[in-house]
Order: structure tokens, then sequence, then C-alpha cells
């Protein structure tokens, strides 16, 4: 180990380039023939050897280089690589009123939030502010080049969660745009990495598709010995499936016994904030055995404002692990038939079970939207007579399903 008079002493012979005097740790002093004295820090990474530069002797003492190495050697095991995060701090250092990344997200944020969903809005800030603000937000938006952004999205990807990965390169995409549009960098190093991260394969609700096991599953909610809201709650799933949060939360003012229609408030809905503001409610016609279910409900909870009130507080709606919950005791676990599945059972089993059954019936009963942006705007067609004939049409299918009769294609009349 060196010592403060080794140091001071250390001269290098006019014959020779450089000579290196090792102290501890992988730090050393290089001394030239003009008398110059270099502290480094020696490191490994990915098989090669590296080096950080601690100053110039004797500006920086032997026990100041020694608190530099130990630094370096923090940041070095904790998978940065040291020279990379010192360049990193000096674009910090220079970014003091420069643009930085961090500055024109949370710009683009605030003029773009007024026109998102609540839910949206809070989300994009807080994915950027957990995972791309620590890396990337402090240096200026031009100086941040595919290279760097990747690296703050492998530690994302890292952590197992692709899916958020690859909604950070989406949202930091949008960021550069902006930029690009504003003039404060030339390149969108988002949509230079296209392809370099992992791919997400998406994994969709589990569901019932067949008519026999769909018998099995009606039989066994019929057959549940649960709370009879919960029973009633998976009754009504399978005969409009409309999205588990709709069913759960819904309200009696939503509710028309003598109508036969459940009216889901456009604020409810799964839409965009323009159309939740501006939208139509949902209208969801009820067959005979809907409204049975519902009038018997009423006898229970027709006082209060849900008709699936919490179990432990009336005044809050359903748990939304209730469903779910209520179909593992069935023995249908997540990997069979999840309270989203509904949707996908009756949107399959309409389409192959039950012959002239239009799509645009269907996906007008799901809630989904018109593709295109004209498309919410101008075609209002609710097809309510036709959706209220093929809603008792797939209650009674699935009637002769739950009483396992043969399974044939149920002819509309």
């Amino acid at each position: 180990m060196l010592t403060d008079s080794a140091c001071k002493n250390a001269a290098c012979p006019p014959d020779k380039k450089r000579i290196r005097l090792a102290d501890s740790g992988g730090l050393y002093l290089e001394v030239s023939p003009n008398g110059s004295k270099r502290w480094f820090w020696k490191y490994r990474k990915a098989g090669k050897e590296g080096r950080l530069a601690l100053g110039i002797y004797p500006a920086v003492t032997l026990k100041v280089a020694r608190e530099g190495r130990d630094a370096a050697r923090k940041v070095h095991s904790s998978g940065v690589d040291p020279v990379q995060s010192r360049q990193a701090e000096k674009l910090a250092k220079a970014a003091t009123g420069a643009t930085t990344y961090e500055k024109v997200a949370r710009e683009f944020h605030a003029l773009k939030s007024p026109g998102w969903s609540e839910s949206h809005s809070a989300k994009w800030i807080r994915m950027n502010e957990l995972y791309l603000f620590p890396h990337i937000g402090g240096l200026p938006i031009e100086a941040v080049r595919a290279p760097v952004l990747l690296t703050a999205l492998r530690k994302v990807e890292a952590k197992g969660i692709l899916s958020t990965a690859q909604d950070l390169q989406q949202m930091a995409g949008q960021v550069f745009r902006y930029g690009l549009q504003l003039g404060l960098c030339d390149t969108n190093p988002a949509a230079d990495l296209k392809g370099a991260l992992k791919p997400h394969i998406t994994r969709h609700f589990a569901a019932v598709l067949d008519p026999v096991k769909a018998g099995q599953l009606l039989r066994a909610i019929d057959g549940y010995t649960g709370q009879p809201a919960t029973r009633a709650a998976l009754k009504l799933a399978s005969l409009f499936f409309q999205r588990p949060g709709n069913i759960r939360a819904m309200e009696w003012a939503w509710v028309d016994l003598d109508g036969a229609m459940l009216s889901i408030p456009a604020e409810q809905m799964k839409r965009t904030k323009h159309a939740k503001v501006n939208g139509k409610p949902h209208l969801v016609p009820l067959s005979r055995q809907a409204v049975e279910i519902l009038k018997a409900m009423q006898l229970i909870t027709g006082g209060g404002r849900y008709v699936f009130p919490g179990a432990r507080d009336l005044k809050r709606p359903m748990s939304d692990g209730t469903i779910n919950a209520a179909l593992r005791r069935l023995d249908f676990g997540n990997d069979d038939h999840v309270g989203h599945g509904f949707r996908a059972m009756a949107r399959t089993m309409l389409a192959e079970r039950i012959p002239g059954v239009d799509a645009e019936l269907v996906e007008a009963q799901l809630g989904h939207g018109k593709s295109g942006p004209l498309g919410s705007a101008y075609d209002r067609a609710e097809y309510l007579a036709q959706r209220r004939q093929m809603m008792q049409t797939w209650a009674d299918y699935l009637d002769t399903l739950r009483a396992g009769a043969d399974v044939i294609q149920f002819k509309r009349a």
C-alpha cells in the first residue's frame, strides 16, 4: 500500500513512458516523466479492464483518492459502469438552465393530460417518475441517445415487467416527438429502439369456450353456497357479459326492471375522457332471466345504493376480487375461467354456436367503441331491438346448457 511520502517522492525514469504505483483495491498512481501524477481506479467490465480517473496528485490526496475508489466500487457493484455514471453526472451538471428530459416530459404531460382519463394521466407520470426520471430525467433532452435510453429500459426489463418497459418506451417516444416539434432535440431515440426489448406476450383472460364445460360452469354457479349476492352476480355476468367492474359496482339507479334495461352511465364505462364526459349511457337490454335475478336481489339490497354492496360496508360496492374468489371456490381457477372470461365466452359462443348473430350486435353489447376517429361521433346506432332479441336468445341458450341438453346450434326465432 502507498503512503503519503511514497506518493510525494515518486518519480518516473526518463527512459519510460510512465510507471504505476499500486495502492489497494485497484487504486494506483500513474507517474509520467514530466512529473505529473494521476490517480486511477482499475475495474473489470464484461471481462475487460476499465479504469476511472480520480484526479491529479497532490490536489487529490491519497486519502481522497481512496474515498473516490470506494465510492466507485459501490457504483460498480450495483451493476452500473462508473465511467458512464461519471459522464452522466457531468451531463447533469451541464444541464443547469438547460431543457432536461424531465422538464419536457412534465410539460408534455401538462399539455395532454386534460384530454386523458384520470387513471391514464396518473399512470403516465407515475411510471416516468419511477423508472425514467431517476436515470435520464436530469439529462438535457438532446443528450439522451438510444443507448442511454435503452440502459434505463433494460433496468425495468430486468425486473421482469416487460409490458412496463414497452409502455415506457412508447411514453418516452411521445416526449421526444414533442421535443422535436419544439426544436429541443434532433432525434427520437425511442423510435431507434424498435425491436431492442424482449417481446411481451399478452395473456388473455381465461375463459370457458366449450358448451359442455359452460354447462358445468353454470350448474356450479347454481350450486354456489356462499353469499346470495355473489351467486347472483355470477349469474348476471354470464347473462349480459359486461365488464366485472360494471357488474360489481352496479347501482339500483341504473336498473329499470319494468323496461328490462340497464343503463350504465358514460363515466363508468371504459372510454376516453371526452367520451366519458360527452358520451351516452351504455344500454344493456335485460333478458327475462336477468330481470328475475334482479327482482330477487331487490328484496335483499333494494333499499341501498348498490345492487351488490360490500359484505363489510354496505356503502361500498362488492370487492373486485369477490367474483374470481367465488370461481376458484367452484374449482374454476385463474387458468380455467375468470370474471372477465364471461365476455370472451359470450363473444365466442354467440359467433360459433348461434347462427345469424351479427358481430356488430355483439360488439355493441360488449360496449366496444367504433374503430376510427369518427366512428363514435357519427355511428350512434345501438341496435336495441336486435340486441334485446339476441340477449333473450343467449339467456335461453344458456338454460339449455345448464340443463345438460344435447349441444346443438340454437336457431334464431
